[in-house]
């Protein structure tokens, strides 16, 4: 295993006080933010960058992989796939306050007809004192948040028949309740399994659907829970109790199923996008349960694109506008009602195929963290993109990507007033608070 590599403790000097985790934004426990929304609640943050290169609170050397840290309890959690001996996934967790690393757990994975080898994808999930990982192969574990003991384990081939999946399981597992909810892509019937999290028996599985690599997330509307799931073949409303359909609407993948970024959802309205396939808009209706569509825009080609051809990252939808990364880096605002272009903005990332952003709302702003690395804060109106200030976070890597040096294609988390961010030799924090030194990451409960 690499060395750790810290930078001196004076760095983080600060009052004891101010390392407990006591504010709701402290926490990243999931993907996109405590309620998957890609919403960033803390205050006290830096308005502007002091210098072109962010300085680290700590760096810590890991392996390749795609998924984004999460932040709970003072502690850091990420998975990646070892170098040596080669064959294994592993899952860490990390001091939040120092990168030293508190456990690591690694298991047997053979990756078998996977595109893009590098490593795992999914978020580590943390709830009730439990952390909860999944491979890109379908391998689900349940780990003590504290120790890394490992509570219980599902593993495909034994556990599930998992059809092939050739960009690999990607979709964070999602809790509700006593419920930890996956998208498998499990036969028969089993495209999305609900277990029991705390000793992983299986509740319900609904579905024949192929599956996708967009994760679930869960809404409410006029007092009923709803399970929003983008399968490789339909946008699905769930009974999270129970898993019965409330409804279904057709989005079929013409050239194959790459429907990556989160359903977006504002109000009664739910946005969709992906690469190949364009952008999907519809609105959810009640008693009973419905859905109907808004309006469809897809393009002649990848490169001949309508609305919103999203590969990875997921879209803002604010203010009756959308906003998001088109298929070659192109960064658009759409108006909401018709899909039509309100304006194009080529400044962001270099122009190229997949080129990607990571977007997060905190108060009036947008905060982007890019696959070059960079971290940029900014103000999105249909006027355009307000660049406020922008500084280098992270060098890219080329395991996650070979292309155009490499790429940071994992999402950051955002949490204690830093950032967390991961490429495939390292994770590092940088602290993001208006006053660094008082500031650092939020201590470890013991």
């Amino acid at each position: 295993m690499k060395p750790l590599i810290q930078l001196p403790l004076a760095l983080l000097a600060g009052s004891v006080m101010s390392l407990v985790s006591a504010a709701f934004g402290d926490a990243w426990p999931q993907w996109r933010g405590p309620h998957r929304d890609g919403v960033w609640h803390e205050t006290g943050i830096i308005e502007k960058f002091p210098q072109a290169q962010l300085n680290l609170l700590w760096r810590t050397p890991i392996s390749n992989g795609y998924s984004g840290p999460t932040v709970a309890n003072g502690r850091v959690y990420v998975t990646d796939r070892p170098e040596e001996p080669g064959g294994t996934e592993r899952v860490l967790c990390l001091d939040a306050l120092t990168g030293r690393i508190l456990w690591t757990k690694e298991y047997a994975c053979a990756y078998t007809g996977l595109g893009y080898p590098d490593g795992p994808r999914a978020c580590v999930v943390i709830d009730d004192g439990r952390a909860y990982s999944l491979g890109s192969m379908g391998h689900l574990r349940c780990y003590d948040a504290v120790t890394g003991a490992l509570l219980w384990n599902k593993d495909p081939g034994k556990d599930y028949t998992i059809a092939r999946v050739i960009w690999g399981i990607s979709a964070s597992p999602l809790v509700e309740k006593d419920l930890l909810i996956v998208q498998l892509g499990a036969k028969p019937d089993a495209c999305v399994v609900a277990l029991d999290k705390r000793t992983g028996e299986e509740k319900w599985r609904a579905l024949d659907d192929k599956v996708s690599y967009s994760a679930p997330i869960i809404i409410e509307r006029e007092g009923r829970r709803l399970l929003l799931c983008w399968t490789g073949e339909n946008m699905t409303a769930l009974n999270p109790a129970t898993g019965a359909v409330f409804w279904k609407y057709p989005t079929p993948q013409g050239k194959m199923v790459i429907n990556v970024p989160t359903p977006v959802v504002a109000d009664d309205r739910v946005f969709l996008t992906s690469f190949y396939d364009g952008s999907y808009l519809l609105r959810m209706k009640q008693d009973p349960p419905s859905v109907e569509m808004i309006w469809r825009r897809q393009g002649a080609s990848e490169r001949q694109t309508d609305a919103l051809h999203a590969m990875i990252a997921t879209p803002i939808l604010q203010d009756n506008h959308i906003y998001g990364v088109d298929s070659y880096g192109e960064f658009r605002c759409l108006e909401a009602a018709t899909g039509d272009r309100v304006w194009e903005d080529l400044t962001l990332v270099p122009r190229d195929r997949w080129a990607n952003i990571h977007m997060v709302r905190n108060g009036d702003q947008v905060w982007m963290f890019t696959e070059r690395g960079e971290l940029i804060i900014t103000r999105l109106s249909p006027k355009g993109a307000e660049v406020i200030s922008r500084a280098k976070l992270i060098e890219p890597t080329k395991g996650q990507l070979g292309m155009r040096g490499g790429v940071c294609w994992a999402h950051p988390a955002y949490a204690g007033k830093c950032i967390f961010a991961r490429n495939d030799n390292e994770i590092v924090c940088a602290s993001l608070a208006a006053q660094s030194e008082a500031n650092p990451p939020p201590a470890t409960e013991k």
